[in-house]
């Protein structure tokens, strides 16, 4: 099964959110099947195969999440993250500023889910894949 190295490895070379298709592409040939990742410390739970779960340490200090989601003020930083206009760690304190506690991303369902505090989905969205992103760049 994958190691946290191995993940953390790929996860190396994403400098901004322009770079997850090909993170998402690099981890799911490890097997990973889904991760939840916490805004708090940006710890992360790990799934794969059989039962397989193993989890990553804390990035970084703990951030206060809000007690209230905002998820219009949400949507834009997410956007601004995807174009690659900011890093992991101004990200994460956009999500803890507009309330988001946490994301899971499903491997199987190519999906990214949001959670506020009171574990209501904010936001489901596809996850781009690297076919997807050159397309785009296409047209």
């Amino acid at each position: 099964m994958f190691t946290v190295e191995q993940i953390e490895s790929a996860h190396g070379k994403v400098k901004s959110g322009a770079d997850f298709p090909k993170y998402i592409q690099d981890i799911k040939e490890l097997g990973v099947l889904s991760f939840e990742t916490w805004v708090f410390d940006s710890h992360t739970d790990y799934s794969g195969k059989n039962g397989f779960r193993t989890k990553s340490e804390p990035k970084y200090e703990d951030l206060t999440i809000a007690d209230t989601c905002d998820k219009d003020k949400f949507g834009h930083y997410l956007k601004i993250h995807q174009k690659g206009e900011t890093d992991y760690f101004t990200f994460c304190n956009h999500c803890a500023e507009t309330g988001i506690e946490k994301w899971i991303v499903n491997l199987e369902n190519m999906t990214c889910t949001y959670y506020d505090k009171a574990g209501n989905e904010i936001l489901v969205e596809m996850v781009p894949t690297v076919q997807h992103t050159k397309n785009k760049e296409l047209k």
